[in-house]
């Protein structure tokens, strides 16, 4: 019986080979991609390769020894995809860094992806059932909305590079919509989940969509205030789009009402046209979006076009192939190590090297994805789907950004830009994927004790 009762470790067991293989795998890439840089700069392998390796190795292996011991179903192929994005961020960081590029610092960031591991690993261990988040909707809500308007409390809130989205403790700043994010996706799926009935009523009907019921706009358009609030007051358009466009997505998911993401596109441009024409930051996006080339843009002391068209030839320097890992000019962008670390990367690896990266990006949506398909009630659908969509809304944001298909905003590419608030808000976000990932995978009790029963009888 004690043999039966090892079944649920056993079963999954087949499995661990391969993903430690697969995380080995992630690692020796990384590491081949470092050594690459300190060839091309120095002919020689660079001394400290061997503390980053050991570094970046032994913060994966813990959260994989984590992963196997408390959630052994979960999805094989999320922890080795996210350990190449964060591994290429540090190496591109390390890369700046000994360029000379002002504010590089790759021992921060693997400390910082240290620091992410351990939120990880302590996701995993506490939240054992995340179905127990359901109960702290409003809470989370409410926690979600006080991080997100605290840059704005006198004395707590500091301004950086003319958006008013960090807050300050003595020389320690960090960016509290990267936590805000997870905690309005927690809110959003449990309000959601209880309100879907009523929100999926049609209306009248105008040409070929059901528009929804007028006395149910109203989460939309408290949603839709809030996004613009955070425009408007913070200067931050990356947060609001990525806000309203969360709440719109998971909205559809809920009900299947196209109506609704007609709506709040509607919505949403309609309000950014406005403030376009009312407030001068965002006006003055707007200009550097139409006409990045203009040089008026280049010397303006806050949001001109400079970093921008510097990224831009970068990429285009780069070519297909790109110059080659440590033989490009990536230093000469502005904020190449965080914000414009896409192009950075673009300008050695090239278009081919910058299409596997966003297929690594894609394979960790799509693993989230196949979560919310897999997950067995509504509540577990929408936070799985609504935690990868975004992190792809968020990569399409910042991708969109640095090649002036939409308007510059200030987020930054997941796990790749430095910074400690994004890297550890991500981590966290995988963690809950990877929870949710192990609980709609887990067989049935029976399936696992008649499988064991079958180990035993072999052995």
């Amino acid at each position: 019986m004690s043999e039966v009762a090892e079944a649920p470790v056993l079963m999954p067991a087949k499995r661990r080979g391969a993903q430690l293989a697969m995380l080995a795998f992630a690692v020796v890439i990384v590491m081949g991609a470092y050594a690459n840089v300190g060839l091309a700069l120095d002919g020689a392998i660079p001394s400290g390769m061997l503390t980053y390796g050991l570094g970046l190795g032994g913060f994966m292996l813990a959260a994989y020894l984590v992963l196997a011991k408390f959630a052994p179903w979960a999805d094989p192929l999320i922890l080795p995809l996210v350990t190449v994005v964060n591994g290429l961020g540090l190496v591109m960081i390390y890369r700046l860094e000994a360029a000379g590029a002002r504010g590089a610092s790759a021992t921060n960031q693997l400390i910082m992806t240290g620091a992410g591991v351990v939120l990880f690993a302590i996701t995993l261990i506490v939240l054992r059932d995340h179905r127990t988040l359901q109960r702290l909707t409003y809470t989370a809500g409410f926690a979600g909305l006080f991080l997100l308007i605290s840059p704005l409390i006198p004395g707590l809130g500091k301004s950086v590079n003319g958006a008013t989205i960090w807050i300050g403790f003595g020389p320690a700043i960090i960016q509290p919509a990267e936590l805000a994010k997870i905690a309005l996706v927690i809110f959003f799926a449990g309000y959601l989940v209880a309100k879907r009935d009523v929100l999926a009523l049609a209306g009248r009907r105008l040409l070929f969509i059901d528009l929804p019921r007028a006395r149910d706009l109203g989460p939309v358009l408290i949603t839709w205030a809030v996004s613009l609030g955070v425009l408007v007051l913070q200067k931050d358009l990356g947060s609001s789009l990525l806000l309203f466009g969360t709440f719109i997505v998971m909205l559809y998911i809920a009900t299947q009402r196209t109506s609704w993401v007609l709506i709040g596109i509607l919505l949403f441009v309609g309000g950014a046209f406005l403030a376009g024409q009312i407030f001068d930051h965002v006006h003055a996006r707007i200009e550097v979006w139409l006409d990045p080339g203009n040089p008026e843009f280049f010397d303006r002391e806050l949001g001109g076009s400079a970093q921008l068209m510097q990224g831009l030839f970068a990429m285009g320097a780069g070519g297909i192939l790109g110059t080659g890992l440590g033989q490009g000019h990536p230093y000469l962008i502005p904020l190449s190590f965080s914000d414009f670390i896409f192009p950075a990367t673009g300008e050695e690896l090239g278009l081919t090297g910058l299409m596997a990266l966003l297929m690594v990006y894609a394979l960790i949506v799509q693993r989230g994805l196949r979560t919310a398909l897999a997950a067995r009630d509504p509540y577990s659908k929408l936070l799985a789907g609504g935690l990868s969509f975004i992190l792809a809304w968020q990569v399409f944001i910042i991708v969109g950004g640095v090649t002036n298909l939409i308007p510059l905003t200030g987020l930054v590419t997941p796990f790749m830009s430095q910074g400690g608030s994004a890297l550890l808000a991500n981590w966290i976000l995988i963690a809950l994927l990877v929870r949710m990932s192990d609980s709609a995978r887990r067989p049935p009790p029976q399936a696992i004790q008649n499988e064991g029963m079958t180990q035993v009888f072999q052995r």
